[in-house]
């Protein structure tokens, strides 16, 4: 078997492996990138779960979708008359496909620019840090490394009690593939990533329930700002029953039988698309061979440190395969810090910042602790808040529903966590990180001035508010 030797081989190109080998190849390193993903049809691209099935795509359908309900829905009140506004799901669905090939094809010539070699086939990792990489026509071959980087991501839980058939009850990949919306629409799970799959199609007409075992909405979302976002989803018309354990699902000719349990009471629910959404497992199944000394946990997650390395020596692993949030972000900043650290640099990550979003209308963001967190390590602390029907600019955008919520300590001063629920909540929550990142105090915030007419003033009387400060609230 032949045989080539790299200082750093990575395994796996999502959103937390192609950084690592672009700046392990940027600090000088010779790099190989080897990457298993493979799409429906059989065809392989860059870019993993993210680029390819998750995060663009759902957020392109996303944006179509709430532009297509504004349109009969919102445009009267702006003078704006449209008369016969229709959907095209076919040309919906072309665009999302043309921006994945664009951006998928970008992190190709990306690695090719830096330097990487990138080998699109499978990798396992053997002892003494060499990969076996077995191609499309069964050739094998070894990646001698001087380290190794392991970001091969995550993939959807499937439950037993509704296995999916890859047409009636899909996984979120398949939820992005409709070609036509379904009347009615089950979702296994209010989380993330069923709130949007949610909100997309029941935009385009879908009447959507989502069925939640949990008795509380977004527990990882402060308390008023879930709360707040539950009111609004439910006025949108999602019917989101929480505490409802789901027993089995059953497809059958054109739809799919639900059973669940609520309140005591076995229920029954038809729908003629399911989707189950109710987590990600990682994908290391196949990874590692017995003699590689790399060490899972009992969920099958790559043990690491706080730097991510593993048990075995000159390994690290980063992204969705270890522990912490699944947010591509995450994987990016961790696989960056990793090819500086072998590179022989200072490098560190601060998890304490790292933010989270729904891209829902209205979005959900948030950096730091909740007030329940805060309040639990029994910190003294104030809060401020600010409401978006104050704002001028959301007041001009029809979108002034939600709130910024702010929590610092009381004698420091030191912002604790930022939370908002309401219009471009992902692109606001960008200023709470960096003041976080450099610990800001509220009174750094107060004291920085914010362009009029503007989203972050309702960042910035938050912060006011906290100390009874605010200019455009009533201060409680």
């Amino acid at each position: 078997m032949s045989e080539q030797s790299f200082d750093v081989v990575v395994v796996g190109a999502g959103p937390a492996g192609y950084p690592t080998a672009i700046r392990a190849a940027q600090l000088g390193l010779s790099v190989a990138c080897v990457d298993d993903w493979r799409n429906a049809d059989g065809t392989r691209q860059f870019g993993g779960t993210c680029l390819n099935v998750g995060c663009i795509p759902s957020k392109a359908l996303l944006e179509s979708s709430e532009l297509y309900h504004r349109a009969g829905s919102e445009f009267a009140a702006h003078g704006i008359s449209v008369d016969g506004v229709g959907l095209d799901l076919d040309a919906m669905q072309k665009r999302k496909r043309g921006i994945v090939k664009q951006l998928t094809a970008g992190i190709e010539a990306l690695l090719k620019s830096a330097g990487v070699t990138a080998i699109q086939a499978r990798g396992r990792l053997l002892g003494e840090r060499k990969v076996e990489v077995v191609g499309d026509d069964g050739t094998s071959r070894l990646l001698a490394a001087g380290h190794v980087v392991l970001a091969t991501g995550s993939t959807p839980i499937e439950l037993p009690v509704a296995p999916f058939d890859g047409e009636r009850i899909v996984d979120s990949a398949g939820a992005l593939e409709f070609s036509e919306v379904p009347a009615r629409l089950g979702v296994i799970g209010a989380g993330v990533i069923g709130l949007e799959l949610g909100s997309v199609w029941g935009r385009l007409g879908a009447d959507v329930v989502l069925l939640e075992a949990l008795d509380a909405f977004l527990p990882m979302v402060d308390e008023q700002v879930a709360r707040d976002a539950l009111k609004q989803f439910k006025r949108q018309g999602l019917d989101i029953r929480l505490g409802a354990r789901v027993t089995g699902a059953e497809a059958d000719g054109d739809s799919v039988a639900i059973n669940y349990e609520a309140g005591g009471r076995e229920e029954r629910l038809e729908v003629d698309k399911l989707i189950v959404c109710v987590g990600r497992r990682p994908v290391t199944d196949g990874l590692l061979a017995a003699e590689s000394g790399v060490e899972l946990d009992d969920n099958g997650f790559i043990i690491v440190d706080e730097s991510c390395r593993t048990s075995a020596p000159k390994v690290w692993a980063v992204g969705d395969v270890v522990r912490g949030p699944m947010l591509a972000h995450k994987g990016t900043e961790e696989g960056v810090m990793v090819a500086e650290l072998i590179a022989g640099h200072a490098a560190e990550m601060n998890y304490a910042t790292i933010p989270s979003v729904i891209y829902t209308a209205p979005e959900i963001a948030w950096v730091g602790q909740t007030e329940a967190e805060v309040k639990a390590d029994g910190r003294d602390y104030k809060v401020g808040t600010f409401p978006f029907s104050a704002n001028g600019r959301a007041k001009a955008l029809q979108q002034a529903a939600g709130l910024v919520k702010l929590i610092a300590d009381r004698e420091y001063d030191e912002i604790l966590g930022l939370h908002i629920v309401g219009p471009m909540a992902g692109e606001l929550i960008a200023e709470a990180v960096l003041a976080m990142e450099f610990s800001a105090s509220a009174e750094d915030l107060q004291r920085t001035i914010h362009a009029h007419p503007t989203l972050t003033e309702a960042l910035h009387e938050a912060a006011l508010s906290a100390d009874k400060r605010a200019i455009h609230a009533l201060n409680r």
